[in-house]
């Protein structure tokens, strides 16, 4: 079993090499124009006051920002931040860090205006303080599913993103992503083991249950994908070559993923626990057993989803 592991791994490694369309598509669309997001530090506010857009009162800013990050690092620009209508018009301090779209007009005149906050410093925080309680709790197990959880986001960021923006069959791409992150995370996280083997297996014919199923209520329902702005504007800059709807159910199917994740893996350890505890155990005791626990599971997992959705 470990060396299918490693030979899965290996193979892993070879697909996810840099593909070439990327780059192609680069040059394709180099003719549309061109934004920079820059990063800065608010050093100066050189003007603040409440200025009326569209009819509805609102805080307008003038800010001198140092940018840390980009083609105009350590330049000193003037931002003016609350001269568009909006909803919320953020009011901007002293050293907060900022991200800055930098853009140029049709006559080449430089167009800067505030994006958003620079969270990096935070999150480090956060995840640092998440990594050390997971350690501490779980150890070496803890190690090994944040080391299965950085190759997740490996598969999605280095093989399912880039091939579905260059036109590929979301779903398509999203199984095969799926059918790497599952052996690699329940392995590093549980072991190689047979538990760890029934959970695997379990959870890649739910997968396929939940693909199937997802495709044809899908179709159904009629459902698009283009159930937000964004979806509209990555049509639009893609230029149609991204299947929406197949994005709708890549989405689907790692959400599942997700929940399986933790379902299969604890439903799995627990027939092996009855089995050990007992070995006389018929295997007709042994399923009503296993059954009964897992109506629990699915009791609770309902809840689960519909209150992780309710969040959302």
């Amino acid at each position: 079993m470990k060396r299918i592991f490693i030979n899965l791994f290996l193979l892993l490694m070879l697909l996810f090499c840099p593909p070439i369309a990327i780059h192609a598509q680069t040059e394709i669309t180099g003719t549309q124009p061109k934004e920079e997001i820059l990063e800065g530090t608010i050093t100066k506010i050189l003007e603040e006051k409440e200025v009326a857009v569209m009819d509805k009162k609102q805080i307008y800013q003038k800010l001198e920002v140092i940018v840390t990050k980009g083609s105009l690092q350590d330049k000193t620009i003037t931002v003016e931040n609350g001269t568009m209508p909006m909803a919320n018009v953020l009011r901007f301090a002293i050293n907060d860090k900022v991200q800055v779209t930098y853009a140029k007009d049709y006559r080449g005149k430089d167009l800067f205006y505030i994006s958003d906050y620079v969270r990096r410093g935070s999150l480090a925080w956060l995840l640092l303080i998440f990594v050390i309680l997971t350690i501490t709790v779980a150890r070496w197990r803890g190690l090994m599913s944040i080391i299965g959880m950085g190759i997740s986001f490996f598969v999605i960021f280095s093989f399912i993103l880039p091939r579905i923006s260059t036109g590929a069959d979301p779903v398509g791409v999203t199984i095969l992503g799926s059918l790497f992150i599952i052996p690699i995370n329940f392995f590093l996280s549980h072991g190689f083991n047979k538990k760890t083997g029934v959970a695997v297996v379990g959870t890649v014919i739910a997968l396929i249950v939940i693909g199937v199923l997802s495709s044809i209520f899908v179709e159904t329902v009629k459902l698009t994908g283009f159930a937000s702005e964004e979806a509209s504007f990555l049509q639009i800059l893609k230029q149609g070559s991204i299947n929406m709807k197949g994005i709708l159910l890549a989405s689907i199917i790692i959400g599942a993923l997700g929940v399986l994740d933790d379902i299969t893996i604890s439903q799995s350890a627990i027939v092996f626990q009855l089995k050990e505890a007992s070995q006389k155990i018929s295997f007709h005791e042994l399923y009503s057993r296993a059954m009964n626990i897992g109506q629990d599971h699915i009791s609770s997992m309902v809840n689960t989803l519909i209150l992780v959705y309710a969040g959302a």
